[in-house]
């Protein structure tokens, strides 16, 4: 791959997650210091990241893989959203909050799929050159927690202006996507196609592949307790008294870059599924310390268990990209990528982001919540997860080409 193009790619990926990374950590704390959301209406504040990736790969499969440029979409989706999380910032009440961060969500989730298609177009061996690049999203997800953190917003209770950076940064990446490598639709118009094709749904042929299929099943299962973490973590530290809970969190994502840059060390050494199992026995660790520390005299136990993103999400989540990439073959990579996208932002979280809201509403106390007792049933979900995954998955190597 050309330095230029790397560097685009790099670029790309810092905006993306920026954005991301934003606004979605703090909105739980934003909803709830604005306007006294209750469990259930985080929820489906949250619950829009699902239903958006839900319909992602029906986007990609009709659109990127077929009819336009995926870098064209890219700067549509973009420029429209930036004005979406305008308005989203300019919201008085819940109830006006709510469609614009609705409507939001089911344009940003497809272009996830869509940067990580126009990455792949570029890469030789994905396996080898895409952690490198996606390390810049990590980054990109760090210089917003710290950005917050530093402008104090949390405890001024001023989050709304984390809708206006956002939506500023989604303006700049939607002009600057005109100008990435061209990533050209993969079916020519003039090719014969069914119904399955038009919707996008070649590649669920991939769920025929035993192995894959315990995969894409598993994704789903630990999405339900990774909601937890999304939708809860950072109230859960505001509310146990926490100072800038949202630059604590930024060690997260640089545990996430450091264990990116290894990540391709680790399948080699260790091969697919241990590294999976890692990723999942780390969730069930991480809720465990969240459950018994305190701000205290056990901060050391948040600060770890926040420390630990970086197998939770790379070892499970970013392999299984790069899985999902191995197992499609060329003719299908973006409709994979919406697939295994659907998997886990989409079933397994929507699922997970109202069971929590709904557990979270069952242990309401004067001071906030009963947090012990919360994360600790997301906790036991997930070593029942590691269990089962351990039993039923068969390990398979993923070769990284040498350069």
């Amino acid at each position: 791959m050309r330095f230029t193009t790397r560097v685009q790619l790099s670029f790309l990926f810092f905006l993306e997650f920026f954005i991301w990374g934003g606004w979605f950590v703090t909105m739980g704390t934003f909803l709830s210091q604005s306007f006294q959301a209750s469990g259930n209406q985080l929820a489906m504040a949250y619950e829009t990241q699902s239903i958006g990736a839900i319909i992602a790969p029906f986007i990609i499969g009709l659109i990127a893989d077929r009819y336009f440029a995926a870098q064209k979409i890219l700067a549509i989706l973009h420029l429209v959203g930036a004005g979406l999380l305008f308005y989203a910032g300019q919201a008085e009440s819940f109830s006006s909050f709510y469609p614009y961060i609705f409507i939001y969500m089911l344009l940003y989730m497809p272009t996830l799929a869509l940067v990580n298609s126009i990455a792949f177009h570029q890469m030789e061996s994905p396996s080898k050159e895409f952690a490198p690049i996606r390390v810049l999203g990590s980054l990109g997800w760090i210089i917003a927690g710290l950005t917050i953190g530093f402008l104090a917003w949390e405890n001024a209770q001023v989050l709304k202006n984390t809708f206006y950076m956002t939506a500023a940064a989604s303006a700049i990446l939607g002009v600057y996507s005109f100008t990435l490598p061209n990533t050209p639709p993969r079916i020519k118009r003039s090719e014969k196609i069914s119904l399955k094709n038009i919707l996008g749904l070649d590649a669920l042929a991939l769920l025929k592949d035993k192995s894959y299929l315990i995969f894409f099943v598993a994704s789903i299962l630990v999405c339900i307790p990774l909601a937890f973490y999304y939708q809860h973590a950072n109230q859960f530290l505001n509310e146990v008294g926490m100072q800038a809970a949202a630059s604590k969190m930024v060690m997260g994502q640089i545990s996430e870059v450091f264990f990116l840059l290894l990540l391709p060390v680790f399948l080699n050494r260790f091969g697919l599924k241990k590294v999976l199992v890692f990723g999942v026995f780390a969730w069930g660790l991480r809720y465990l310390l969240f459950a018994f520390g305190d701000a205290g005299q056990n901060t050391w136990m948040l600060l770890f268990g926040i420390i630990l993103h970086g197998i939770c999400y790379d070892f499970f989540f970013v392999s299984g990209q790069i899985y999902t990439d191995f197992k499609a073959g060329e003719k299908y990579k973006s409709a994979a990528q919406g697939l295994i996208t659907l998997a886990t932002y989409g079933v397994g979280m929507l699922i997970g982001f109202r069971f929590a809201g709904w557990l979270t509403d069952q242990y309401v106390n004067e001071g906030g919540h009963l947090w012990k007792q919360i994360w600790i049933q997301p906790a036991i979900f997930s070593f029942v997860i590691l269990i089962l995954f351990l039993v039923s998955f068969k390990n398979e190597t993923i070769k990284i080409k040498s350069t």
